[in-house]
């Protein structure tokens, strides 16, 4: 009697949770169309790159294949299928082939519990939340799977017999140990203020104290940081330095195989935009707004914020590809340097400050949705800002120029060589 009732209910309010039939059946449907969605958004952003780059350089770029080269990306997969499949001499056929997909499919996971939009309300069905998998524990589960990727780069590199190929899958896990590390350290700092390891309950925090990146922004520089060296990008990309490494780990793959490791990293670049959007800025949610955080649950709702967390993804991908075609690569030594001596320290440092000023606040009874909790920690970070970029750096240590020599024995090596001149104008 009590099943038929919920069944009832569950036709009269398109409010509640589905019943387990229809959740099972929209789980599949989601799963299909978002991982459509998203290996579609994947291959495009190969073309988007390109079009960026060649509108950064001021050239036309890919534009024949179809309407302004939209067709490019069957184009070049086409041709991908179509070439000469090799496999190296002496290399491990099994790992080799394997390490490929084993580069792709975290991303691919990863992106699988980060919400979209706002829930669908389906009469006669329920509340369909929008996300492919609405973990409990979608923070913690993207903090450990999305670090397995590099273990694609660094079995590529192993697998195909070839030094400079194995020092590129080395370079890679070095990488990702100096990064990961950074990266999440810098959101323990998110954890501290929502409370919940939950992306929902992240998105719902957001709402009601304000944006991550206004209360927590140097975790937001942080994490940047560390994505970008997670996805390989520039000025980050060492592991595939063609200049040194002859194309890195993936020097002997061809065909489709070797496509697969520009597509992880594409896919990586939408995953950690991804993260980056959830953790900091909102999600899905519409600023200066609680009406979508509020039921009752609407398409028009769902529509809006899917619309508005599509182009908030779309602006760090363009940023991901405007620092790739803006910005030159780190030194490794640099590199490593960043990682251990900069990033770390300062993530240990700003959990330790947030920390306090939250457990002080608590203390004191601000309450953490009012503006003097906002207002506490909007000027501790303006103080951090200020101290790490103005006063610390002064442009040495984030710059990509930066040298171990000394100021004073630059300005030592200006006079000797104004006296040099001085001297050889005298002579003459």
């Amino acid at each position: 009697m009590m099943h038929h009732t919920s069944l009832l209910l569950q036709v009269a309010s398109g409010q509640l949770p589905p019943t387990m039939g229809w959740f099972v059946i929209f789980a599949i449907i989601k799963m299909l169309v978002a991982f459509g969605i998203y290996l579609v958004c994947v291959a495009y952003t190969t073309f988007a790159e390109r079009r960026i780059a060649a509108w950064i350089q001021d050239r036309h770029g890919p534009n024949r294949v179809g309407p302004q080269g939209i067709f490019q990306v069957l184009a070049d997969g086409v041709k991908n299928f179509m070439k000469e499949e090799t496999l190296p001499g002496g290399a491990n056929k099994v790992m080799f082939i394997l390490a490929p997909a084993l580069a792709f499919i975290p991303s691919l996971v990863t992106w699988a519990v980060i919400p979209f939009a706002s829930p669908l309300p389906v009469p006669g069905v329920g509340l369909i939340d929008m996300v492919v998998a609405n973990l409990p524990i979608g923070f913690l589960f993207t903090l450990s799977i999305s670090s397995l990727g590099v273990y694609g780069l660094t079995i590529a590199g192993w697998s195909s017999n070839n030094k400079y190929a194995l020092l590129g899958g080395l370079r890679a896990s070095a990488q990702m140990i100096s990064y990961e590390i950074s990266m999440g350290m810098s959101t323990v700092c998110v954890l501290l203020l929502a409370g919940n390891v939950g992306l929902n309950e992240i998105i719902t925090q957001q709402a009601s104290q304000g944006w991550n990146v206004m209360l927590l922004t140097m975790a937001f520089f942080i994490f940047a940081v560390s994505s970008l060296a997670e996805t390989n990008r520039v000025p980050f990309d060492l592991p595939e330095a063609e200049s040194e490494l002859v194309a890195g780990y993936h020097a002997e793959y061809s065909s489709m195989k070797y496509s697969m490791f520009p597509i992880a990293e594409y896919a990586n670049i939408i995953t950690a935009s991804s993260l980056m959007v959830t953790l900091f800025f909102g999600g899905w949610d519409i600023p200066f707004t609680s009406w979508d955080n509020l039921p009752p649950w609407t398409a028009l709702k769902t529509v809006l914020t899917m619309g508005l967390y599509v182009g908030k993804v779309m602006f760090f991908v363009f940023t991901f590809i405007w620092l790739r075609w803006t910005l030159p690569r780190f030194r490794y030594d640099q590199l490593m340097s960043i990682g251990w001596k900069v990033l770390l320290p300062m993530a240990l440092v700003y959990i330790t400050v947030v920390a306090s000023l939250t457990l002080g606040l608590d203390a004191a009874g601000v309450v953490r949705t009012g503006m003097g909790f906002k207002a506490a920690m909007l000027g501790m970070n303006l103080v951090f800002v200020g101290l790490v970029f103005w006063v610390l750096d002064r442009g040495r240590i984030v710059s990509p120029a930066f040298s171990r020599i000394q100021r004073a024995e630059i300005a030592h090596l200006r006079a000797v060589s104004e006296r040099s001149d001085l001297s050889n104008q005298q002579g003459t």
